[in-house]
């Protein structure tokens, strides 16, 4: 069966994150989305701990309004780097939790703990517990492994060769990633590390799953490509919209090539400013091919914008929040979901104004525009007048 996963968020017991983001709230969304498995995030925080575990659990999945929760968390080692680990069962999580005690301060305070140790070290210990690992959002400049790393060896020494997957992250896709050699022989994952349940957060990327079973063990055979069990799908950003694709000022957001951030030793001219590095030139820099080389494992990629944010430039409005793209919405969802409604629903049943209509029909034909971000600034989207033609994205479900 295909299946539609979302496979790394917070819950509301983590650092910046919305109070609705709770398993229930949390399950709701998925389902309008048209996403079955979801990644519980946090789950080493007692308190989230003890609320799953007060579900249902088949196949070391728990379940909730039909919506299947696989347990995970991020953690953030010495050097900053997040991590995402797969965690088998609550009594592997409490075991994992004690192994980390010692070394960090911020398992009751944060879902996303702090631990003192360097990435091998919390690798050593994740493998230990019967735990799956690897890098998460690899090539954020502030967090993402790339930025400190040259390499995975590099960060997991000895581990490495157990380290199955990376997640890309929202300013990376399969043609960034694929430029790498070393990464040849891993899965991807595009996950959506959202913090707010929101329409436009929950799900904004996520991965299509082959699986035989909704269990945890076809899950990460699933990461691991075992068993006829494998990825068909990774669904996200155009990376141009990532807040850290294009060298820019963090400040005024000014964008540099990566010569001039040498140049000027990462100093802004307009603002004096830090010029950080984007993702993009970071890509440039590691890369062993100067175009992407896709072995036969690596399913496609398919960009894909929240429909919230494509109501919202279909009507000429900022915020997706508004009452009048929530009202848009929820009549187009009203009887199928998102995923459908984005790359499946006959355009001529769906209900919504002729200009939201036309705008999702250009976002199928791939007439999108994009205005690349940089230094901590979401790249913007646009949809051309006129831009709409026969030629559609395929459908989800082709792949």
């Amino acid at each position: 069966m295909k299946v539609n996963a979302d496979l790394h968020i917070h819950s509301r017991f983590s650092a910046a994150v919305s109070k609705d983001m709770t398993l229930l709230g949390i399950a709701r969304e998925a389902t309008k989305k048209g996403v079955k498995i979801m990644g519980t995030g946090d789950c080493l925080h007692h308190k989230w701990q003890e609320e799953i575990g007060a579900l249902p659990e088949s196949e070391g999945l728990f379940h909730l309004d039909g919506v299947y929760y696989a347990l995970t968390v991020e953690v953030e080692d010495s050097h900053r780097i997040h991590h995402l680990i797969f965690v088998p069962s609550i009594s592997k999580a409490e075991e994992l939790r004690e192994s980390f005690s010692p070394k960090s301060s911020t398992l009751d305070s944060d879902g996303r703990p702090k631990i003192h140790l360097e990435g091998a070290a919390i690798a050593d210990l994740a493998l230990e517990a019967g735990c799956l690992i690897g890098p998460s959002h690899s090539f954020t400049p502030w967090t993402g492994i790339y930025a400190y790393y040259k390499s995975l060896d590099e960060c997991y020494q000895e581990h490495a060769d157990k380290v199955k997957y990376i997640e890309l992250g929202l300013s990376a896709d399969t043609d960034y990633a694929d430029r790498i050699a070393e990464l040849e022989s891993r899965t991807f994952l595009s996950n959506s590390d959202a913090h707010s349940p929101k329409s436009n957060k929950l799900a904004r990327e996520f991965n299509q799953l082959e699986i035989k079973s909704l269990s945890f063990k076809d899950i990460c055979r699933a990461l691991k490509r075992e068993g006829g069990c494998h990825p068909t799908l990774n669904v996200g950003f155009y990376p141009e919209e990532g807040k850290y694709n294009r060298t820019a000022c963090t400040s005024c957001y000014t964008q540099y090539t990566a010569l001039q951030l040498e140049e000027l030793k990462g100093k802004c001219t307009v603002c004096g400013g830090r010029i950080k590095l984007g993702v993009r030139d970071r890509v440039d820099s590691l890369a062993d091919y100067q175009e992407p080389h896709h072995p036969a494992h690596r399913p496609p990629y398919l960009h894909l914008i929240p429909l919230a944010e494509i109501i919202a430039i279909a009507l000429g409005v900022k915020s997706p929040y508004t009452a009048k793209v929530q009202k848009s919405w929820n009549e187009l969802t009203s009887d199928r979901t998102e995923i459908e409604v984005l790359v499946e629903a006959d355009l001529s049943e769906l209900k919504a104004e002729p200009k939201v209509i036309d705008a999702i029909e250009a976002f199928r034909s791939g007439k999108v525009i994009v205005k690349p971000g940089g230094g901590g600034k979401y790249g913007e989207v646009a949809l051309p007048q006129g831009a709409a033609t026969k030629e559609k994205q395929k459908s989800l479900f082709d792949f």
